[in-house]
């Protein structure tokens, strides 16, 4: 069997996806919208950052430099007082949901091909739940583990993390089947 011969159930497997996702994310909105918060001050804190004039990119507050900056007592102070947090910045101007979406239906794809090349150590008619099997948790890992890393470094919450989890694990158990579907018989 050839990586070629798998081309529909990735293609196809990444739509599904996509759709699922469309669905949670368009449809689903008690779902995911809790997870977003307003500060109180938005006006005077989007003021104060856009003062600072900062690129887009990952900032930390506080920032401390290196590891032995955080021995020094008033770096010490900082992190006590806080506010504590990882603060992500993108361009300004208006939001082109067409390059994000197009991100995300790629990296489906990705996911899918993935799963696809770890797939084929499986033969043609392999058994439909070895085929389930190998998709499935390929899927699984790339939809859905990089969020503990996210919670665990990046202070991600983790509740929130766990919803998308969940989110991970439906889009692996639809891979999976599309596999199951479109495995070859030859």
């Amino acid at each position: 069997m050839t990586l070629a011969s798998l081309w529909l159930p990735i293609v196809l497997s990444a739509v599904f996806v996509f759709i699922a996702s469309a669905i949670i994310n368009m449809f689903l909105r008690f779902w995911h919208t809790p997870d977003y918060r307003k500060f109180a001050n938005e006006d005077e804190i989007r003021a104060a950052i856009r003062a600072g004039n900062p690129a887009p990119g990952k900032y930390s507050i506080p920032w401390c430099g290196p590891p032995d900056a955080m021995k020094d007592p008033a770096m010490k102070e900082k992190f006590i007082q806080g506010p504590v947090g990882i603060l992500m910045l993108r361009a300004s101007g208006e939001v082109n949901m067409g390059v994000y979406l197009l991100q995300w239906f790629l990296f489906c794809v990705l996911v899918s091909l993935v799963a696809a090349l770890i797939a084929l150590v499986l033969p043609a008619r392999a058994n439909p739940h070895f085929v389930f099997h190998a998709t499935a948790l390929a899927a699984l890992l790339g939809y859905a583990f990089g969020l503990l890393q996210n919670a665990i470094w990046w202070g991600f919450p983790w509740k929130s993390a766990f919803k998308y989890i969940l989110d991970g694990i439906a889009y692996a158990i639809i891979t999976g089947l599309t596999f199951v579907w479109l495995w070859p018989a030859t």
